[in-house]
């Protein structure tokens, strides 16, 4: 399971890594270095972006790495085929993160079977609420993949408890409002982290905004999970593929 090997991990580290790759940015090649790079560094988990042509959820720095994955003809099979590959060859664990069109394009049983198949732990599928996810839970399940749900400053403690009833693996704790890459105060997020922590028992991910060692130490001790995105492309953009590997080392330094 998901949570147990979160679990062996985290009680080896203060707190854990987790990065974000779009599958398909620059190109597969560079993908596929860029991951190898990151577990060489020392990442705990790998979130893998099918990439779609509306990311809703995602600002402009990952939104751009879909559309340029999208415009150099990446697809969900050269994704599938890539994931199976990164999977047998890294020994961490990788997560899919896309949004429902994908799945219900592909059909969401044959989608959870091919997640499967891949050796993914599980998906986040960001623009999917509980109340019109059934078919692709029960598949999920089927499968014993890990359904990761979201919560948001905004979710209200009713939410939060029935999102606790459905997930798996860890809960994504977005530090803010509004979508991925920008700017986070860090510091303002204890009320937050502790009304998520007494809604369920799952270990907790943060996200939006991890750009530095400072913020990786400013959520160490209240969270499981460290997550870095956007930053991440930012560091391949300017410096290229050599840059993510000391980058992902000054998280911990």
């Amino acid at each position: 399971m998901l949570e147990t090997e979160i679990r062996r991990r985290k009680a080896q580290r203060d707190i854990l890594l987790m990065t974000h790759i779009v599958l398909g940015y620059p190109s597969f090649d560079a993908c596929r270095r860029v991951v190898e790079d990151m577990v060489l560094a020392g990442v705990d988990l790998i979130e893998l972006q099918i990439p779609f042509s509306e990311p809703i959820g995602d600002g402009p720095v990952i939104a751009h790495a879909n559309q340029r994955a999208l415009a150099s003809g990446a697809t969900v099979d050269r994704c599938l085929e890539l994931t199976h590959q990164l999977t047998r060859e890294f020994a961490v664990p990788f997560l899919f993160m896309t949004y429902f069109n994908v799945a219900f394009r592909r059909g969401v049983e044959r989608f959870s079977r091919e997640m499967r198949e891949v050796g993914v732990k599980g998906a986040i599928i960001l623009d999917l609420p509980y109340e019109e996810g059934a078919p692709l839970l029960a598949a999920m399940a089927k499968d014993e993949l890990e359904p990761i749900y979201i919560y948001a400053p905004t979710t209200s403690a009713a939410r939060r408890a029935e999102i606790a009833k459905r997930a798996g693996g860890f809960i994504y704790c977005a530090a803010r409002k509004g979508v991925t890459g920008a700017q986070t105060d860090f510091a303002a997020l204890d009320d937050y982290l502790q009304r998520c922590r007494s809604a369920t028992p799952l270990p907790l991910a943060l996200g939006f905004g991890v750009r530095q060692r400072a913020d990786v130490a400013a959520i160490t001790g209240k969270v499981e999970i460290a997550v870095v995105g956007s930053e991440t492309l930012r560091v391949l953009d300017r410096d290229g593929v050599d840059g993510v590997r000391p980058f992902i080392e000054s998280l911990r330094a």
